[in-house]
Protein backbone atom coordinates (compact mmCIF):
# COMPACT_ATOMS: atom_id res chain seq x y z
CA UNK A 1 0.00 0.00 0.00
CA UNK A 2 1.31 3.40 -0.97
CA UNK A 3 0.26 6.61 0.76
CA UNK A 4 0.99 10.11 -0.49
CA UNK A 5 1.79 11.47 2.95
CA UNK A 6 1.11 9.85 6.30
CA UNK A 7 -0.20 12.16 8.99
CA UNK A 8 0.26 12.14 12.74
CA UNK A 9 -2.45 9.96 14.34
CA UNK A 10 -3.39 8.32 11.06
CA UNK A 11 -5.00 4.87 11.15
CA UNK A 12 -3.97 2.47 8.39
CA UNK A 13 -6.45 -0.21 7.35
CA UNK A 14 -5.10 -3.69 8.09
CA UNK A 15 -5.20 -6.36 5.40
CA UNK A 16 -6.36 -9.97 5.66
CA UNK A 17 -3.01 -10.89 7.27
CA UNK A 18 -3.51 -8.37 10.09
CA UNK A 19 -0.77 -6.07 8.88
CA UNK A 20 -0.09 -3.31 6.38
CA UNK A 21 2.78 -2.72 3.97
CA UNK A 22 3.81 0.92 3.57
CA UNK A 23 6.19 2.42 1.05
CA UNK A 24 8.11 5.17 2.81
CA UNK A 25 9.32 8.36 1.16
CA UNK A 26 12.78 6.82 0.74
CA UNK A 27 11.25 3.90 -1.19
CA UNK A 28 11.74 1.37 1.59
CA UNK A 29 8.77 -0.95 2.19
CA UNK A 30 7.84 -1.31 5.85
CA UNK A 31 5.50 -3.97 7.21
CA UNK A 32 3.54 -3.04 10.32
CA UNK A 33 1.33 -5.43 12.32
CA UNK A 34 -1.99 -4.48 13.90
CA UNK A 35 -1.39 -2.16 16.83
CA UNK A 36 0.79 0.84 17.45
CA UNK A 37 1.48 3.61 17.99
CA UNK A 38 4.17 3.70 15.32
CA UNK A 39 6.44 6.44 13.97
CA UNK A 40 7.49 6.66 10.32
CA UNK A 41 8.34 9.31 7.74
CA UNK A 42 8.29 11.89 10.51
CA UNK A 43 4.68 11.09 11.47
CA UNK A 44 3.89 9.94 15.00
CA UNK A 45 1.13 8.01 16.79
CA UNK A 46 0.23 5.95 13.72
CA UNK A 47 -2.09 2.99 14.32
CA UNK A 48 -2.81 -0.11 12.23
CA UNK A 49 -6.34 -1.44 12.59
CA UNK A 50 -9.83 -0.97 11.14
CA UNK A 51 -11.37 2.13 9.59
CA UNK A 52 -15.14 2.63 9.82
CA UNK A 53 -17.23 5.18 7.93
CA UNK A 54 -19.96 7.10 9.77
CA UNK A 55 -22.53 8.20 7.16
CA UNK A 56 -26.11 9.38 6.96
CA UNK A 57 -27.86 12.43 8.38
CA UNK A 58 -28.17 14.24 11.69
CA UNK A 59 -28.64 11.32 14.08
CA UNK A 60 -25.37 9.90 12.75
CA UNK A 61 -23.74 13.31 12.69
CA UNK A 62 -24.74 13.55 16.34
CA UNK A 63 -26.86 16.17 18.07
CA UNK A 64 -26.60 14.82 21.60
CA UNK A 65 -25.91 17.27 24.42
CA UNK A 66 -22.19 17.51 25.20
CA UNK A 67 -22.73 16.35 28.78
CA UNK A 68 -21.27 13.10 30.13
CA UNK A 69 -20.00 12.25 26.65
CA UNK A 70 -17.95 9.18 25.73
CA UNK A 71 -14.34 9.76 26.75
CA UNK A 72 -11.53 9.57 24.16
CA UNK A 73 -9.25 6.57 23.79
CA UNK A 74 -5.63 6.65 22.53
CA UNK A 75 -6.52 3.71 20.28
CA UNK A 76 -9.45 5.38 18.53
CA UNK A 77 -8.58 8.11 16.04
CA UNK A 78 -10.73 10.16 13.69
CA UNK A 79 -10.20 11.70 10.27
CA UNK A 80 -11.74 15.01 11.29
CA UNK A 81 -14.09 16.88 8.97
CA UNK A 82 -11.12 19.11 8.07
CA UNK A 83 -9.34 15.86 7.01
CA UNK A 84 -6.64 15.93 9.63
CA UNK A 85 -6.20 12.85 11.80
CA UNK A 86 -6.52 13.23 15.57
CA UNK A 87 -7.52 11.28 18.67
CA UNK A 88 -11.30 10.94 18.34
CA UNK A 89 -13.33 13.08 20.69
CA UNK A 90 -16.83 14.49 20.76
CA UNK A 91 -18.11 16.08 18.62
CA UNK A 92 -16.75 13.99 15.74
CA UNK A 93 -18.54 15.90 12.98
CA UNK A 94 -17.71 19.52 12.06
CA UNK A 95 -19.12 19.81 8.50
CA UNK A 96 -18.45 23.56 8.31
CA UNK A 97 -14.72 22.73 8.53
CA UNK A 98 -14.71 20.33 5.57
CA UNK A 99 -12.58 21.11 2.50
CA UNK A 100 -15.29 19.40 0.38
CA UNK A 101 -17.65 21.91 -1.24
CA UNK A 102 -20.80 19.78 -0.84
CA UNK A 103 -20.93 20.31 2.92
CA UNK A 104 -20.75 24.08 2.52
CA UNK A 105 -23.41 24.09 -0.18
CA UNK A 106 -25.69 22.13 2.13
CA UNK A 107 -25.01 24.76 4.80
CA UNK A 108 -25.99 27.54 2.39
CA UNK A 109 -22.53 28.75 1.32
CA UNK A 110 -21.18 29.04 -2.22
CA UNK A 111 -17.54 28.18 -1.57
CA UNK A 112 -15.16 26.49 0.84
CA UNK A 113 -13.90 29.04 3.41
CA UNK A 114 -10.23 29.94 3.17
CA UNK A 115 -8.87 29.39 5.71
CA UNK A 116 -11.09 26.67 7.11
CA UNK A 117 -12.72 27.69 10.41
CA UNK A 118 -11.53 26.28 13.71
CA UNK A 119 -13.64 24.41 16.27
CA UNK A 120 -16.24 26.56 17.98
CA UNK A 121 -15.48 26.27 21.72
CA UNK A 122 -19.02 27.39 22.60
CA UNK A 123 -20.66 24.39 20.93
CA UNK A 124 -23.14 22.62 23.26
CA UNK A 125 -24.37 19.69 21.14
CA UNK A 126 -22.83 17.16 18.79
CA UNK A 127 -22.38 13.86 20.66
CA UNK A 128 -22.88 10.82 18.39
CA UNK A 129 -22.62 7.04 18.39
CA UNK A 130 -19.29 6.55 16.59
CA UNK A 131 -16.93 6.89 19.55
CA UNK A 132 -18.90 4.44 21.71
CA UNK A 133 -18.90 1.96 18.81
CA UNK A 134 -15.17 2.31 18.23
CA UNK A 135 -14.18 2.01 21.88
CA UNK A 136 -16.32 -1.09 22.30
CA UNK A 137 -14.73 -2.67 19.23
CA UNK A 138 -11.25 -1.95 20.56
CA UNK A 139 -12.06 -3.36 24.01
CA UNK A 140 -13.33 -6.59 22.47
CA UNK A 141 -10.70 -7.13 19.79
CA UNK A 142 -7.61 -5.13 20.70
CA UNK A 143 -7.66 -3.74 17.15
CA UNK A 144 -7.27 0.07 16.94
CA UNK A 145 -10.08 1.93 15.20
CA UNK A 146 -10.12 4.84 12.80
CA UNK A 147 -13.33 6.74 12.11
CA UNK A 148 -14.32 8.72 9.01
CA UNK A 149 -17.17 11.04 10.04
CA UNK A 150 -19.06 11.74 6.80
CA UNK A 151 -22.69 12.34 7.79
CA UNK A 152 -24.58 15.56 7.10
CA UNK A 153 -27.80 16.56 8.83
CA UNK A 154 -31.03 16.81 6.85
CA UNK A 155 -29.81 14.82 3.84
CA UNK A 156 -32.11 12.47 1.97
CA UNK A 157 -31.15 9.17 0.43
CA UNK A 158 -31.60 10.76 -2.99
CA UNK A 159 -28.85 13.26 -2.10
CA UNK A 160 -26.53 10.29 -1.43
CA UNK A 161 -27.21 8.92 -4.93
CA UNK A 162 -24.10 7.15 -6.29
CA UNK A 163 -24.99 8.42 -9.77
CA UNK A 164 -23.73 11.81 -8.59
CA UNK A 165 -20.19 10.50 -8.04
CA UNK A 166 -18.97 12.28 -11.17
CA UNK A 167 -19.60 15.59 -9.38
CA UNK A 168 -16.77 14.69 -7.04
CA UNK A 169 -16.63 17.00 -4.04
CA UNK A 170 -19.94 18.57 -5.10
CA UNK A 171 -21.81 15.39 -4.13
CA UNK A 172 -22.04 13.51 -0.84
CA UNK A 173 -21.18 10.19 -2.45
CA UNK A 174 -18.29 11.59 -4.48
CA UNK A 175 -16.84 13.43 -1.49
CA UNK A 176 -17.06 10.26 0.61
CA UNK A 177 -15.18 8.24 -2.01
CA UNK A 178 -12.43 10.85 -2.13
CA UNK A 179 -12.06 10.82 1.65
CA UNK A 180 -11.74 7.04 1.65
CA UNK A 181 -9.25 7.22 -1.22
CA UNK A 182 -7.15 9.70 0.76
CA UNK A 183 -6.62 7.15 3.56
CA UNK A 184 -5.74 4.20 1.34
CA UNK A 185 -8.96 3.29 -0.45
CA UNK A 186 -10.14 0.50 1.87
CA UNK A 187 -12.27 0.47 5.01
CA UNK A 188 -13.52 -2.17 7.44
CA UNK A 189 -17.15 -1.19 7.02
CA UNK A 190 -19.86 1.47 6.97
CA UNK A 191 -22.26 2.53 9.73
CA UNK A 192 -25.38 4.20 8.34
CA UNK A 193 -28.10 6.17 10.15
CA UNK A 194 -30.45 8.02 7.83
CA UNK A 195 -34.07 8.11 6.75
CA UNK A 196 -35.74 10.92 8.66
CA UNK A 197 -35.67 13.16 5.57
CA UNK A 198 -37.18 10.37 3.46
CA UNK A 199 -40.34 10.35 5.57
CA UNK A 200 -41.39 13.51 3.73
CA UNK A 201 -43.34 11.61 1.06
CA UNK A 202 -44.88 8.25 0.27
CA UNK A 203 -42.80 8.20 -2.93
CA UNK A 204 -39.61 8.20 -0.83
CA UNK A 205 -41.00 5.31 1.20
CA UNK A 206 -41.76 3.41 -2.00
CA UNK A 207 -38.22 3.77 -3.35
CA UNK A 208 -36.25 3.59 -0.10
CA UNK A 209 -35.21 -0.04 -0.36
CA UNK A 210 -34.18 0.28 -4.00
CA UNK A 211 -32.10 3.37 -3.25
CA UNK A 212 -30.41 1.66 -0.30
CA UNK A 213 -29.68 -1.38 -2.44
CA UNK A 214 -28.10 0.75 -5.18
CA UNK A 215 -26.06 2.72 -2.64
CA UNK A 216 -24.53 -0.40 -1.13
CA UNK A 217 -23.91 -2.10 -4.47
CA UNK A 218 -22.14 1.06 -5.68
CA UNK A 219 -19.98 1.33 -2.56
CA UNK A 220 -18.90 -2.30 -2.83
CA UNK A 221 -18.08 -1.85 -6.51
CA UNK A 222 -16.27 1.48 -6.22
CA UNK A 223 -14.20 0.38 -3.21
CA UNK A 224 -13.57 -3.05 -4.78
CA UNK A 225 -14.84 -4.67 -1.60
CA UNK A 226 -17.67 -7.04 -2.60
CA UNK A 227 -18.20 -8.11 1.02
CA UNK A 228 -18.04 -4.64 2.58
CA UNK A 229 -19.97 -4.75 5.88
CA UNK A 230 -22.83 -2.25 6.04
CA UNK A 231 -24.76 -1.82 9.27
CA UNK A 232 -27.69 0.57 9.58
CA UNK A 233 -29.94 1.99 12.29
CA UNK A 234 -33.73 1.83 12.09
CA UNK A 235 -35.50 5.13 12.68
CA UNK A 236 -36.45 5.86 16.26
CA UNK A 237 -39.12 8.27 17.50
CA UNK A 238 -40.10 11.84 16.73
CA UNK A 239 -42.52 14.40 18.12
CA UNK A 240 -42.37 16.71 15.10
CA UNK A 241 -45.65 18.47 14.30
CA UNK A 242 -45.31 18.07 10.53
CA UNK A 243 -44.31 14.38 10.54
CA UNK A 244 -46.52 11.76 8.88
CA UNK A 245 -46.91 8.54 10.89
CA UNK A 246 -47.60 6.47 7.76
CA UNK A 247 -44.29 7.50 6.24
CA UNK A 248 -42.32 6.90 9.45
CA UNK A 249 -43.87 3.46 9.73
CA UNK A 250 -43.07 2.80 6.08
CA UNK A 251 -39.39 3.80 6.32
CA UNK A 252 -38.94 1.74 9.50
CA UNK A 253 -40.38 -1.35 7.79
CA UNK A 254 -38.24 -0.78 4.71
CA UNK A 255 -35.17 -0.52 6.94
CA UNK A 256 -36.12 -3.67 8.85
CA UNK A 257 -36.48 -5.82 5.77
CA UNK A 258 -33.94 -4.51 3.24
CA UNK A 259 -30.80 -5.99 4.92
CA UNK A 260 -32.28 -9.44 4.29
CA UNK A 261 -31.57 -8.92 0.57
CA UNK A 262 -27.77 -8.73 0.79
CA UNK A 263 -25.07 -10.51 2.82
CA UNK A 264 -22.85 -8.73 5.34
CA UNK A 265 -25.60 -6.31 6.29
CA UNK A 266 -27.48 -5.83 9.55
CA UNK A 267 -29.83 -3.42 11.30
CA UNK A 268 -30.16 -2.30 14.89
CA UNK A 269 -33.19 -0.63 16.43
CA UNK A 270 -33.37 2.76 18.15
CA UNK A 271 -37.12 2.71 18.85
CA UNK A 272 -36.64 2.50 22.63
CA UNK A 273 -34.18 5.36 23.02
CA UNK A 274 -35.01 8.77 24.49
CA UNK A 275 -34.73 12.01 22.54
CA UNK A 276 -32.79 15.17 23.35
CA UNK A 277 -35.17 17.24 21.20
CA UNK A 278 -38.04 16.56 18.81
CA UNK A 279 -36.14 14.16 16.56
CA UNK A 280 -32.60 13.49 17.83
CA UNK A 281 -31.52 10.70 20.18
CA UNK A 282 -29.88 11.83 23.40
CA UNK A 283 -26.25 11.30 24.36
CA UNK A 284 -26.77 8.31 26.64
CA UNK A 285 -29.00 6.59 24.09
CA UNK A 286 -26.37 7.16 21.39
CA UNK A 287 -23.79 5.41 23.56
CA UNK A 288 -26.10 2.38 23.79
CA UNK A 289 -26.71 2.53 20.06
CA UNK A 290 -22.97 2.55 19.35
CA UNK A 291 -22.56 -0.58 21.45
CA UNK A 292 -25.47 -2.23 19.62
CA UNK A 293 -23.68 -1.59 16.34
CA UNK A 294 -20.51 -3.04 17.85
CA UNK A 295 -22.49 -6.20 18.57
CA UNK A 296 -23.52 -6.71 14.96
CA UNK A 297 -19.98 -5.94 13.81
CA UNK A 298 -18.95 -8.71 16.21
CA UNK A 299 -21.35 -11.15 14.50
CA UNK A 300 -23.93 -10.81 17.29
CA UNK A 301 -27.07 -9.86 15.34
CA UNK A 302 -29.92 -7.94 16.90
CA UNK A 303 -33.22 -9.77 17.46
CA UNK A 304 -35.07 -10.51 14.24
CA UNK A 305 -38.76 -11.18 13.93
CA UNK A 306 -39.61 -14.78 13.02
CA UNK A 307 -43.37 -14.37 12.92
CA UNK A 308 -46.60 -13.98 14.83
CA UNK A 309 -49.27 -16.64 15.35
CA UNK A 310 -52.82 -16.04 16.55
CA UNK A 311 -54.07 -18.68 18.97
CA UNK A 312 -57.72 -17.67 18.89
CA UNK A 313 -58.88 -20.49 21.14
CA UNK A 314 -56.62 -19.24 23.93
CA UNK A 315 -57.10 -15.53 23.13
CA UNK A 316 -53.42 -14.81 22.63
CA UNK A 317 -50.82 -13.96 20.01
CA UNK A 318 -47.30 -15.33 20.15
CA UNK A 319 -44.62 -13.11 18.58
CA UNK A 320 -41.33 -14.96 18.17
CA UNK A 321 -37.78 -13.76 17.51
CA UNK A 322 -34.39 -15.24 16.71
CA UNK A 323 -30.98 -14.00 17.81
CA UNK A 324 -32.27 -13.22 21.30
CA UNK A 325 -29.48 -13.33 23.87
CA UNK A 326 -30.51 -14.22 27.41
CA UNK A 327 -34.24 -13.88 26.79
CA UNK A 328 -36.51 -10.90 26.22
CA UNK A 329 -36.52 -8.18 28.85
CA UNK A 330 -38.53 -5.07 29.70
CA UNK A 331 -37.97 -2.41 32.31
CA UNK A 332 -41.44 -2.19 33.78
CA UNK A 333 -44.56 -3.28 31.93
CA UNK A 334 -43.70 -4.60 28.44
CA UNK A 335 -45.00 -2.10 25.91
CA UNK A 336 -45.00 -1.36 22.21
CA UNK A 337 -47.32 -3.89 20.57
CA UNK A 338 -50.68 -2.78 19.16
CA UNK A 339 -53.45 -4.33 17.07
CA UNK A 340 -55.04 -2.11 14.42
CA UNK A 341 -57.55 -2.25 11.61
CA UNK A 342 -56.84 -1.50 7.95
CA UNK A 343 -57.21 2.23 8.55
CA UNK A 344 -54.70 2.28 11.42
CA UNK A 345 -57.29 2.59 14.19
CA UNK A 346 -56.22 0.79 17.34
CA UNK A 347 -58.18 -2.28 18.40
CA UNK A 348 -58.02 -2.29 22.24
CA UNK A 349 -57.66 -6.03 22.66
CA UNK A 350 -54.25 -6.51 24.35
CA UNK A 351 -54.58 -6.44 28.15
CA UNK A 352 -51.21 -7.95 29.06
CA UNK A 353 -47.85 -8.84 27.50
CA UNK A 354 -45.74 -11.60 29.01
CA UNK A 355 -42.24 -12.62 27.97
CA UNK A 356 -41.10 -16.22 27.48
CA UNK A 357 -37.46 -16.51 26.42
CA UNK A 358 -37.52 -15.45 22.73
CA UNK A 359 -41.30 -14.92 22.55
CA UNK A 360 -43.64 -12.10 23.52
CA UNK A 361 -47.11 -13.38 24.36
CA UNK A 362 -49.93 -10.89 23.81
CA UNK A 363 -52.93 -11.76 25.97
CA UNK A 364 -56.24 -10.64 24.49
CA UNK A 365 -59.51 -9.63 26.09
CA UNK A 366 -62.64 -11.76 25.87
CA UNK A 367 -64.08 -9.34 23.33
CA UNK A 368 -64.80 -11.08 20.00
CA UNK A 369 -61.60 -11.16 17.95
CA UNK A 370 -61.96 -9.54 14.52
CA UNK A 371 -61.45 -11.86 11.59
CA UNK A 372 -59.00 -9.43 10.05
CA UNK A 373 -56.50 -7.29 12.00
CA UNK A 374 -52.91 -6.09 11.83
CA UNK A 375 -50.10 -6.37 14.37
CA UNK A 376 -47.53 -3.63 14.92
CA UNK A 377 -44.58 -3.04 17.20
CA UNK A 378 -43.66 0.64 17.37
CA UNK A 379 -46.60 2.09 15.46
CA UNK A 380 -46.66 5.84 15.00
CA UNK A 381 -44.34 8.77 15.53
CA UNK A 382 -43.55 8.49 19.23
CA UNK A 383 -44.43 5.01 20.47
CA UNK A 384 -43.33 3.77 23.87
CA UNK A 385 -41.35 0.58 23.21
CA UNK A 386 -39.23 -0.95 25.94
CA UNK A 387 -38.36 -4.49 24.88
CA UNK A 388 -34.75 -5.61 24.49
CA UNK A 389 -32.89 -8.83 25.02
CA UNK A 390 -30.64 -9.30 28.04
CA UNK A 391 -27.72 -7.86 26.05
CA UNK A 392 -29.61 -4.56 25.43
CA UNK A 393 -30.36 -5.23 21.77
CA UNK A 394 -33.75 -3.64 21.10
CA UNK A 395 -36.58 -5.32 19.23
CA UNK A 396 -37.08 -3.73 15.81
CA UNK A 397 -40.23 -1.82 15.02
CA UNK A 398 -42.37 -3.69 12.51
CA UNK A 399 -45.74 -3.70 10.83
CA UNK A 400 -48.22 -4.21 9.54
CA UNK A 401 -48.41 -8.00 9.89
CA UNK A 402 -51.83 -9.30 8.98
CA UNK A 403 -53.44 -11.74 11.39
CA UNK A 404 -56.52 -13.71 10.45
CA UNK A 405 -58.31 -16.87 11.49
Amino acid sequence: MTHTKIQDYQVLQRNADNKVCITQEDGQVVELPVGGPYTMDGAQNILVGDIWVLAGQSNMEGVGNLTDVEKPSPFVHSLQSREEWAVAEEPLHWPNESPRIIHHKLLGADAVPDPLPSHNPARKTGAGLGLAFAKERYIRTGVPIGLIPAAHGGTSLEQWDPELRELGDASLYGALLKRIESVGGKVAGVLWYQGESDTSSLENVKYYQDRMYRLLIALRRDLRQPDLPFYCVQLGCTVSFDADARNWNGIREAQRTWPLQLPHTAMVSAIDLELDDSIHIGTQGLKRLGRRLADVADSLPSPQLIGASLEAGQSRIRVSYRYVRGGLYASGRPSGFTLRDRDGRELPLIHKISLEENTAVLHLTDHPIPTDMFLWYGWGLNPYCNLTDAADAALPAFGPIQLSW
